[in-house]
């Protein structure tokens, strides 16, 4: 597989399907902005967590390439001429979305009740982690937006949204398990 093709050297690239967009088209930069938070997720897995922690993350960055399919694929020729769908993948599911939503009930269990924001930070895994979810939010957001003009399944934008979550709970959790400290944001009164 050749990694250039030189055909993106005018500022465009192909969608799967073939069609040509500029490549700051919101769709790609829904899907750009995927790959960003996987390559984050990549960095939190390789730190020392444990292992349950790093499948959960490794099934996670396989999803987002799902994601990222979807999002990249023209949803004009999403279908090809013989009625079968041109990207044969399974796709988000609502039992990825309920595994997400499990594993943050599992994590909760074991912390204390959040009573107040936290800042972000404490340990570096627990950094990385807030970076994940703050990418993971932009993701949505350009999703949702990709979605006012030309809708996308139902499914990523719920996944997306949850992730974030997810990560959010999985930082306090390693908080939790790396002993950091937990910084509550407590607003200065006047």
């Amino acid at each position: 597989m050749k990694i250039y093709t030189k055909t993106g050297d005018k500022g465009t690239t192909a969608l799967f399907g073939g069609t040509r967009v500029a490549k700051h088209h919101i769709r790609i930069e829904s899907y750009g902005t995927v790959d960003e938070l996987n390559s984050y997720i990549g960095l939190i897995r390789d730190q020392d967590i444990n292992s349950l922690y790093k499948d959960m993350l490794i099934k996670v960055q396989h999803e987002l390439f799902t994601v990222g399919a979807v999002l990249a694929t023209d949803p004009e020729k999403a279908i090809l001429k013989n009625g079968k769908e041109r990207l044969n993948i399974n796709k988000i599911s609502d039992k990825e979305i309920a595994l997400l939503e499990q594993e943050m009930d599992t994590m909760n269990a074991a912390l204390p009740p959040m009573t107040h924001f936290v800042l972000p930070g404490g340990h570096q895994t627990v950094s990385f982690c807030h970076i994940a979810r703050c990418v993971c939010r932009r993701a949505e957001r350009l999703a949702t937006a990709l979605n006012e003009t030309e809708p996308i399944e139902t499914n990523v934008l719920k996944y997306l949204n949850r992730l974030s979550d997810y990560l959010f709970v999985l930082a306090r959790k390693l908080t939790h398990d790396l002993q950091a400290n937990e910084v509550k944001w407590m607003p200065e009164k006047h």
